[in-house]
């Protein structure tokens, strides 16, 4: 038995049909899913589950979410917790960051076998970054980069974890290549045929200066086989 939570999300949909290939699913969400559950509010029951994926995740509260799930599967003798977070979680000085490095925390001193991916921001983040942006006729572009992966180069990453043996933390997962949010709001506005002005906008502070020091990117990492260009051809 495999329980995803978030198994309705972006990334759930695709991984969950992988995953019953293999064996039974089953998936937990705050409204919808097999089992209902607000992983920010209380414990998930566990009972009959062998190997959980943690997708779920939100604006706040996810080191919350882990730390729920995390003593829940203790109790419930899981043999293997899985886990999805970011690159630069422990780097970069953002309070959404710095729950992501909790979570992954809460999950090493759970006592129950894991294993942790961190992944770069997902193309279909990129594409929606893009599009907000470019809503303005005039593009605020921020100073940083970013190594968008796409999310069915995760998705089988994570089901090739999953019905593995725990391995605690894995090297990270991003795109094949770095681009400045410039290049990748252009890109979106010529598949769009749009045409706006961008103005280049510094980020302030120590996360700034840790964006244009790159520590949200991991050079070393493994990369997906999907390109970004590949992913804005298929937006047409």
């Amino acid at each position: 038995m495999i329980l995803v939570t978030g198994g309705t999300g972006r990334l759930g949909r695709i991984v969950v049909p992988l995953l019953r290939e293999h064996g039974e699913v089953r998936t937990l969400g705050r409204g919808s899913g097999d089992i209902r559950c607000d992983l920010t509010k209380e414990e998930p029951a566990l009972d009959g589950v062998e190997v959980v994926v943690h997708l779920a995740g939100g604006a706040k509260g996810d080191d919350v979410a882990a730390r729920n799930l995390a003593r829940a599967a203790g109790k419930a003798n899981v043999r293997h917790l899985v886990h999805i977070s970011v690159i630069g979680a422990d780097r970069v000085p953002l309070a959404w960051m710095r729950a992501q490095a909790a979570a992954e925390q809460a999950i090493i001193d759970s006592g129950v076998p894991y294993t942790i991916l961190r992944a770069a921001q997902f193309h279909y983040l990129a594409w929606d970054l893009a599009r907000t942006l470019a809503k303005s006729p005039v593009v605020p572009v921020p100073g940083m980069r970013w190594q968008p992966v796409d999310a069915q180069d995760v998705a089988e990453r994570l089901v090739e974890l999953a019905l593995g043996a725990p391995a605690g933390r894995v090297p990270d997962l991003a795109g094949p290549k770095v681009y400045g949010i410039a290049d990748l709001v252009r890109d979106y506005l010529r598949a769009t045929g749009k045409r706006r002005l961008l103005l280049p906008v510094p980020l302030p502070g120590k996360a700034g200066r840790a964006y244009r020091d790159g520590d949200n990117l991991s050079l070393d990492a493994d990369t997906g086989k999907r390109t970004w260009e590949e992913f804005v051809a298929d937006q047409r």
